[in-house]
Formats: structure tokens, C-alpha cells, sequence
């Protein structure tokens, strides 16, 4: 199922259609094996409560960025992530609790003028 959310930045309202990685199923498999992305579609993490933790990017075929946000919405950080095809691959590791994150294609936050410190909203 897909939904879209909206993120406000400054005046500016960017709308991104995602899909919902909710359980532990959803969220380990991730963005394996998909080719492309569409332009303005990403997926969104949810997780039941606050993490301290990464993302690797095992069998992803394609570059991400990924905003971590906190309970209210708020990006705290942004990371660029390579794919990786191999057994050895690095960890993204933001150094902060959050409890949502996003994935796009690489670049779209900076494409979109998105920071840290704007805020996602849910519909």
C-alpha cells in the first residue's frame, strides 16, 4: 500500500508518495533487489519505538539517501548510502535516536531543497 506524506520546508510543501515498512519483515527487506525508483516515491520506516541504530544496503541495487526523523516528525539527519551487492557491507549509522526513516533516491532531499530540521507530516 502506498500513501503520501508531506514535508514542510520553510513555505514549501514536498509531497512523496512512500511505501510502509511496518514490521520487522517489511523493514529488514527493505529496498532489496528493486531497480529503480520512481522520481517522487520512496519508502518510510516505522518502528514501534525510539532506535539507536543503522541501515546497510545488502542486495540494494541502487543509491539511497535516508532522513531519520524523531517522534514529532523532525529530520535529524540526512545520509547518502551505496548500493552493495556483496556479504561486507558498511553500516549508516546516523549517532542518534529516531524513531522514523525515509529512503529515496540519492540526492532527492537536496534536489527538493529538504534539511535536517524540517518536519514530515502523516497523513
Amino acid at each position: 500500500m502506498k500513501n503520501i506524506i508531506k514535508i514542510l520546508s520553510g513555505n514549501r510543501i514536498t509531497r512523496l508518495t512512500v511505501q510502509v515498512a511496518d514490521t520487522q519483515g517489511k523493514i529488514e527487506k527493505g529496498l532489496m533487489f528493486v531497480e529503480k525508483l520512481p522520481e517522487n516515491e520512496g519508502m518510510l520506516f516505522v518502528f514501534s519505538r525510539k532506535i539507536y541504530g543503522g541501515f546497510w544496503m545488502k542486495d540494494t541495487l541502487i543509491p539511497l539517501s535516508i532522513a531519520f526523523l524523531d517522534s514529532d516528525g523532525e529530520i535529524l539527519k540526512i545520509l547518502d548510502m551505496e548500493p552493495c551487492k556483496g556479504n561486507e557491507c558498511p553500516f549508516y549509522v546516523p549517532k542518534i535516536s529516531y524513531r522514523y526513516a525515509i529512503e529515496v533516491n540519492l540526492g532527492w532531499f537536496e534536489k527538493n531543497q529538504i534539511k535536517e530540521g524540517d518536519y514530515v507530516k502523516f497523513d
